[in-house]
């Protein structure tokens, strides 16, 4: 009997037409800081131009909102998915992505699906002007069944140490500016999934899987704008745990950021799944980021430079004294 790689599961020349698909599109990404591309043991990346840079990094995944892609065999936006997941959090102490590593794992690696996926956090790379330098693929049959996949990533970013974000500046009367969310993004898909069932209906004229996979947005350049017009005192990326848990993690003792929900701009589909599924407001807002992906907040002064600035910014509170409790959401 001869027992080989391939016989137990782990197709090697799969991963090789794997790299050969996404090598030159991944090599794009890349810029003169990166000293060495796709192979050898470890990427190189040089820093310069800083005058006393401090590294932010950051680590995620894009969760059970997989689980729609495998059952619909739509893979192009999980990847972006990916990285905005980790360099959405970085941002929110004013670093610039600079690099990004990819982890794909599979029961049985199918070139095509793979490609796809890389394809997404390439796209992701180039619109932060992030290089992609670097990831890995792992076929472990036993472990995940064919078909199955998980996605991670991992980003660094880079910010002077004078100029790093971290809601330490926050003081009262300071506004609180909503951005946008694409929709779910990559959180709460576990329950989104329960409620959905038939991912093929149509909801608000297209398929709801299209909804439903439709990718995390990025917040690099509305944050990076921002940052070039008025001073952000602090930033906040609403993933799980909606505003409820993750507004409070910039907040100081004895401040409090007081929300108007009812200025919230919830999408449909959120109103959807809170309507068929009997879900409480209150469960709503500590499980998903309710149509507000990022909160920046800043000195009243800035407030209305910054919402003339962007086009879909908006005003949702403001912070106040309570020694009590870091957020109030008025519902």
């Amino acid at each position: 009997m001869n027992n080989t790689y391939k016989s137990a599961g782990v197709d090697k020349e799969e991963g090789y037409r794997t790299v050969e698909k996404i090598k030159a599109a991944v090599e794009e990404t890349h810029n003169k800081n990166v000293l060495k591309g796709i192979g050898s043991f470890g990427a190189f990346y040089e820093i310069s131009g800083y005058k006393n840079p401090v590294l932010v990094s950051g680590t995620d995944g894009v969760g059970t909102k997989l689980k729609i892609a495998i059952d619909t065999g739509k893979f192009d936006t999980i990847g972006i998915d990916c990285f905005a997941m980790c360099a959405n959090d970085i941002i929110c102490h004013g670093a610039k992505p600079l690099f990004f590593l990819d982890y794909l794992a599979c029961g049985k690696l199918d070139a095509d699906v793979a490609a796809q996926i890389v394809m997404g956090i390439v796209e992701a790379c180039k619109d932060n002007q992030c290089a992609l330098i670097g990831g890995e693929t792992a076929e472990m049959p036993g472990m995940y069944k064919p078909g199955d996949y998980d996605v991670a990533g991992f980003c660094v970013g880079i910010v002077e140490k004078e100029q790093i974000i971290d809601g330490s500046k926050i003081r009262e009367g300071d506004r609180i500016i909503a951005l946008p969310s694409s929709g779910f993004h990559s959180n709460g898909y576990s329950l989104v999934r329960k409620i959905f069932t038939d991912f093929h209906e149509e909801f608000d004229g297209k398929p709801l899987y299209e909804i439903l996979l439709e990718p995390t947005k990025l917040y690099w350049r509305s944050i990076h704008q921002i940052m070039d017009e008025s001073k952000i005192n602090g930033i906040a990326h609403i993933t799980g745990g909606g505003l409820i848990e993750n507004v409070p993690r910039i907040i100081p003792d004895g401040l409090c950021a007081k929300i108007d929900t009812a200025k919230i701009r919830v999408p449909k589909i959120m109103q959807e799944l809170e309507k068929r599924g009997g879900i409480r407001r209150e469960e709503m807002f500590g499980t998903f980021n309710m149509g507000v992906g990022m909160v920046v907040v800043l000195d009243e002064s800035h407030s209305k430079k910054v919402l003339d600035l962007t086009d879909d910014a908006y005003e949702i509170g403001e912070v106040v004294k309570n020694s009590a409790e870091k957020i109030i959401l008025n519902f």
